[in-house]
């Protein structure tokens, strides 16, 4: 934690000036980076990057986990289990993560204006909204099974998923909660604390799973209430670590009434963050429910419900890299420096670049035998080995946008980007799925093609608007908001 604090106060920061609107530093078109300065802003982001990265995948962990629990308890709880986690992250999940990451551009810009108590501010108000959100949210998934059936789903199956989404709803707050502080802490690069608490929830997560669902014999419903218990522990470990740690005192100044304030500017931002992350999020569910109406519906299921898994599981390492840059672009804009955030995001998509590359080659080298670790039916490992081939391209393309969309909710471009998800999934991607599916007959490869038209679509875009930014204006405008 001390060495991650030391790298950001080397980040020239001039509270003084920015307050008068005068910038010394050279502008972005003056750039003239040594080599110096690029090693140093990589150790940076890959100090940064490294535990988010881990992050991301033991909390991610926690819903497979349970899963895999329920798994062995029979094909009916399993099917009901996988279901309502499905419904839940549409209606739930998605929706609380893409409110919170409006705090990356607010907490982050703040942080790096060097107004401290901000952050705290920011996240007491986020914290506030989410909770109020979730109530709603919460009702949706109490009548999880109503509104299966009322789509068509199977009658039992429906049921079991209404069952364990209603165990699920305390953990749903938790959630929510859980979304808040860590952008509070990701945003002032103090992700250590996230990553040791998120490691002892995991833990503890496994014997909750084993001792409900086992021990107490009380099924799937133990499973969800494990999630339950897991998010509440993880948020309590976070919320005693900020207020008895040095390390916060000048971000978390207690319960403070300004959060009150402001609320409807935060809606506006968080809405926006929502709807960005929500149209991509929402495309890859519905191409595993297009897969139903396809000829032989059980095995295109099963082979897109595994891709499915498998590009969530390699996309946590681009929700690492994503946050990773969001700090550090919003940390450089609040301070003004609209050179400090070229460089950040000009290092990142180098890394972006490497990691897709790495990603890709292992994906097509493990293509023939990754199948067997879902399925012990040949048919089933080889349509996965020709989806994986897809799969390759699809997590390089989808890490290269997360790289560009963390830097533009850095930047606050919220609006912009949920405009650019509609058009790149909702007028691109998921028609080119229907059209390669049902009209030139390719199967589910054609629906997971449909998807990397998407995600090329919304890259390009996403590099387009990046080339054009005014990074000296940008950091301009963030001066002036913080």
């Amino acid at each position: 934690m001390e060495r991650a604090g030391k790298s950001i106060l080397k980040t020239p920061l001039c509270p003084d000036q920015h307050k008068n609107h005068e910038f010394d530093s050279p502008t972005s078109e003056q750039c003239c980076w040594g080599r110096e300065d690029i090693v140093e802003e990589a150790k940076k982001q890959l100090w940064l990057a490294g535990p988010l990265i881990a992050v991301s995948l033991l909390q991610y962990s926690l819903q497979m986990i349970s899963i895999m629990f329920v798994g062995h308890l029979g094909k009916l709880p399993l099917s009901g289990a996988s279901l309502g986690n499905s419904f839940a992250s549409v209606t739930g999940y998605s929706v609380l993560l893409g409110m919170g990451s409006a705090l990356e551009t607010l907490c982050g810009q703040a942080y790096g204006a060097r107004q401290y108590h901000m952050l705290g501010v920011h996240t007491q108000r986020a914290m506030f909204v989410l909770l109020v959100l979730t109530i709603p949210l919460s009702l949706i998934w109490f009548y999880t099974s109503n509104l299966l059936i009322a789509m068509g789903q199977d009658h039992e199956i429906s049921t079991e998923a209404g069952i364990f989404n209603r165990w699920m709803i305390p953990g749903l707050f938790a959630y929510g909660l859980l979304q808040c502080l860590n952008r509070f802490l990701q945003t002032q690069n103090n992700v250590f604390p996230m990553l040791i608490s998120s490691g002892i929830t995991t833990s503890v997560h496994i014997v909750f799973c084993w001792v409900f669902v086992f021990e107490y014999e009380l099924g799937s419903k133990g499973a969800a209430l494990a999630i339950s218990m897991s998010y509440w522990i993880n948020v309590f470990l976070l919320l005693i670590y900020i207020n008895l740690a040095t390390a916060c005192a000048s971000t978390w100044n207690g319960v403070s009434k300004e959060a009150l304030n402001d609320i409807l500017s935060f809606i506006k931002l968080a809405v926006a963050s929502a709807v960005m992350i929500c149209f991509e999020y929402w495309s890859f569910e519905m191409v595993v429910l297009l897969s139903g109406l396809l000829p032989d519906p059980q095995l295109e299921t099963s082979v897109l419900s595994i891709s499915l898994n498998t590009c969530w599981m390699v996309y946590m390492i681009s929700v690492g890299l994503g946050g990773a840059i969001s700090t550090r672009v919003s940390n450089e804009l609040g301070a003004g420096n609209a050179q400090g955030a070229l460089l950040a995001l000009r290092v990142m998509i180098v890394i972006a670049i490497l990691e897709g590359t790495t990603v890709g080659l292992v994906t097509i080298l493990v293509r023939n035998v990754w199948g067997k670790l879902y399925s012990n039916e040949d048919e089933v490992i080889k349509y996965v080995g020709k989806m994986m081939l897809l799969l390759a391209l699809s997590d390089f393309l989808d890490g290269f946008q997360c790289v560009l969309s963390g830097a533009a909710r850095g930047c606050g471009w919220q609006n912009l980007c949920a405009f650019i998800n509609l058009g790149a999934y909702y007028v691109v991607g998921i028609p080119s799925a229907i059209l390669f599916a049902f009209v030139f007959h390719i199967g589910g490869m054609g629906l997971w093609m449909g998807i990397i038209c998407g995600l090329s679509v919304q890259g390009i875009a996403l590099v387009t608007v990046n080339a054009c930014t005014d990074w000296d204006r940008e950091a301009r405008k963030a001066v002036q908001v913080t």
